[in-house]
């Protein structure tokens, strides 16, 4: 039986906090503290009241009714007023947004306690409760759009007086709950990772959620905000949400328990259709037609589209997901997928990812329970139709062919292309695939998500770059991994059967000599290798006699370009920066990157409370950004001094930085050999009946800006090679 209650209408507008108020304070203290311009106030003189009733109005009390000395109450037509209101300035103006012209004031409405700024627009709101609205706000047709006095606004706190069971949290990276988090208002893509990690350290979770519980006032009583100039139109409820500045709600179906951050210079829009419920939305978002979100957060600039569902996720920012499904699963930033048939569920996407069409990753129906996780680097690609199954991990840059994986997978080299050859019934994996065959894509990636990158307060520092500490460190993982198993291969022919028994380091000794000297004999080879995949059947490694030499070559060009980025003054002040450089384990905290050791300082420190809350964790985070040039470049250095196996001496640096130029050309040169595919083959060609229609629908391949950027950079890179290799005196004597 629904539990109606009935209750005198002299009630109503009152007694909005429900729980025991402290002493001395009325039901308007929190609101009061919320809307510092009361006093600017006053209340309304007789002919105002007389006015207001012959204009339809009612109060149950009109010597509660507060108005602005710039108050017409001619502007005040057919409305219902309960408990305490307090109205700004009312002007003969209209206001005008995207052609929706509304007179200002306040027309066929019912309203309960509520503050409003000067020139609001508000135009039939059936029930319009405890809210306070900025100036030129604009709220026209809605339903419903009330406040509770324990409205948490999307955070995971519980009031006063509430059970722990209301609590809000959000079950990401696993369907189980194991690795839930409370959502809050200002979660960076690192809060939500470090949190979701180290579930065995009992005290680093505690300070976690004591960190969010006390950046949240517990009192009950607090209204719901609405900001400057924001517009508001064609909404049915709107429940429990704060509203920042200049943001525009239209048409959509229910808005419960949200924070919609908004600005001026990051504007949030909610549009048609759309159905939000216990969750926090960034700064400059965007979500449109249809779409339904439970138990989530947005960071900022990010979209949802096209009836997207997202549900107990994080979406990092700069990320777009339109029509398709995400449940339990932890997004970084700059992550795309756009199609209806893909699945994303149980995952950590560390950024710069795009799903195709019909690809299902992390459905766990082929396991016995829902515990299983997807955990994929940057870069991450699968491909049409892919099948996934958990626990699976994946290198950055990992581009997934269509098929359908049926035994987890560890793909630990990175840029690589893994392939499910069903016809020999053997897992594929091409090293440094993006390299050989689309420099393109990988390059563009790159610069589009700097070039896209709209954030306003970038308080972490994420790295785009497709060569930086994390994948070159998988870089270096990934020669082992080659050197070992070509000398396997190599000491697998009857020719080579080895007499005695040999270590795994002759192994690989051997499979390194192979590679460095005789590139033509390993081509030859069929090279296989175990821990890719958990069955018994083959995993083959292709081409690995071209990815080698290509993987130590992009490591000589990450070196050369963090030396050169450092803009050191001389040589010996290079040598000097760099004398205790070393290689060491990264990791990316939500889009940034850092080094082991500092993300174990860091958590030392939140548990030892020298880092007590969310705001000083994230100060943390942009001191450990300021320091990331330096730490990059240290290194970057020393990876290049162990994938040469040689001292820093003039000589060499100036010979390997000659060698990165001719990198650079190279990738230049493939950079663009691969999007002239598209315009050679004739299969591309079919749609058009001549190559000026072609060039005049996709644009032609010699104004593509891209391309002509890449060879201006190219240009750039020698100079500053050049002028680097003269000024710091590399030359040998």
């Amino acid at each position: 039986m629904n539990n109606i209650q009935k209750r005198p209408l002299s009630d109503l507008g009152y007694n909005f906090i429900e729980t025991t108020l402290p002493e001395g304070k009325d039901e308007y203290y929190l609101r009061n503290e919320q809307w510092s311009r009361r006093d600017k106030y006053r209340k309304l003189t007789a002919h105002e009241i007389e006015s207001l009733v012959r204009n339809d109005n009612t109060s149950d009390d009109w010597n509660i009714i507060f108005v602005s000395d710039e108050f017409d109450p001619q502007l005040v037509q057919h409305c219902h007023f309960f408990g305490m209101v307090r109205i700004g300035k009312l002007e003969p103006y209209y206001l005008e947004f995207h052609n929706l012209r509304m007179p200002v004031g306040l027309y066929n409405s019912t309203i309960c306690a509520c503050d409003f700024g000067d020139n609001v627009v508000v135009h039939n709101v059936n029930y319009l409760s405890h809210y306070i609205l900025g100036n030129e706000v604009i709220v026209a047709n809605v339903n419903e759009m009330a406040t509770t006095d324990y409205a948490k606004f999307g955070n995971g706190i519980v009031k006063e007086g509430e059970n722990e069971s209301g609590r809000i949290w959000m079950e990401l990276c696993n369907e189980n709950g194991g690795r839930s988090v409370m959502p809050f208002d200002g979660m960076l893509p690192g809060d939500a990772y470090l949190w979701t990690r180290y579930r065995d350290d009992e005290q680093l979770q505690q300070q976690f959620k004591t960190f969010t519980e006390k950046q949240f006032d517990k009192r009950r009583g607090y209204y719901g905000m609405v900001g400057d100039r924001t517009v508001i139109k064609n909404c049915k409820m709107i429940k429990d949400v704060t509203i920042g500045t200049d943001a525009y709600l239209k048409g959509a179906n229910k808005l419960k328990n949200l924070t919609i951050n908004s600005s001026s210079k990051a504007s949030s829009q909610i549009g048609e259709g759309c159905e939000m419920v216990n969750g926090v939305i960034g700064y400059g978002c965007r979500v449109f037609y249809g779409v339904k979100a439970v138990r989530f957060v947005m960071a900022s600039h990010s979209q949802l589209k096209y009836g997207a569902r997202l549900i107990n996720s994080y979406l990092g920012n700069n990320a777009t997901i339109s029509c398709c499904e995400v449940l339990n699963s932890l997004i970084f930033p700059a992550h795309e997928q756009h199609h209806n048939n893909s699945f994303l569920c149980a995952a950590l996407i560390m950024g710069q990812s795009n799903m195709a069409a019909g690809a299902t990753i992390g459905s766990n129906h082929n396991s016995r329970g829902a515990d299983g996780e997807i955990i994929a680097g940057r870069g991450f690609w699968p491909g049409l139709c892919v099948s996934l199954k958990h626990n699976s991990r994946f290198a950055s840059f990992t581009l997934i062919s269509k098929g359908n994986y049926m035994s987890e997978l560890n793909i630990s080299i990175p840029f690589s292309l893994v392939v499910n050859d069903e016809h020999e019934n053997r897992l594929k994996i091409m090293p440094g695939y993006w390299f050989l065959y689309n420099m393109y894509a990988i390059a563009r990636n790159s610069w589009k998500y700097v070039d896209r990158d709209k954030r306003t307060d970038k308080q972490q520092l994420i790295e785009y770059d497709y060569l930086a500490p994390d994948s070159v460190e998988e870089i270096f993982q990934a020669l082992a991994i080659m050197e070992t198993a070509t000398g396997k291969a190599w000491y697998a022919l009857e020719e080579n059967i080895p007499v005695g028994e040999l270590t795994e380091q002759d192994i690989r000794n051997k499979g390194k000599e192979l590679l460095k000297n005789n590139p033509e004999e390993v081509a030859a080879l069929t090279i296989l290798s175990k821990g890719f995949e958990n069955s018994s059947r083959d995993v083959e490694l292709l081409k690995v006699h071209k990815a080698y030499p290509l993987f130590n070559d992009m490591v000589v060009l990450y070196a050369v370009k963090n030396i050169l980025a450092a803009k050191k003054s001389s040589f010996a002040d290079l040598q000097a920066a760099v004398k205790t450089a070393r290689r060491g384990d990264w990791q990316n905290i939500g889009g940034q990157l850092m080094k082991a050791e500092t993300v174990a300082s860091l958590k030392t420190k939140i548990r030892e409370n020298k880092i007590a809350s969310w705001p000083e964790l994230h100060t943390a985070y942009e001191q450990i950004g300021n320091e990331y040039a330096a730490d990059k470049l240290q290194h970057a250095v020393a990876c290049l001094l162990e994938i040469k196996n040689s001292d820093l001496s003039a000589a060499n640096l100036a010979q390997w930085m000659n060698d990165s130029v001719a990198t650079m050309e190279w990738i230049t040169t493939q950079i663009r050999r691969s999007r002239e595919k598209d315009y050679k083959n004739p299969f591309r060609q079919l749609a058009y009946e001549s190559e000026k229609e072609m060039n005049a629908v996709i644009g032609s391949l010699e104004d593509n800006s891209f391309i002509k950027q890449t060879a201006e950079d190219l240009e750039m890179y020698k100079l500053q090679v050049n002028k680097t290799i003269s000024e710091w005196q590399l030359k040998k004597k």
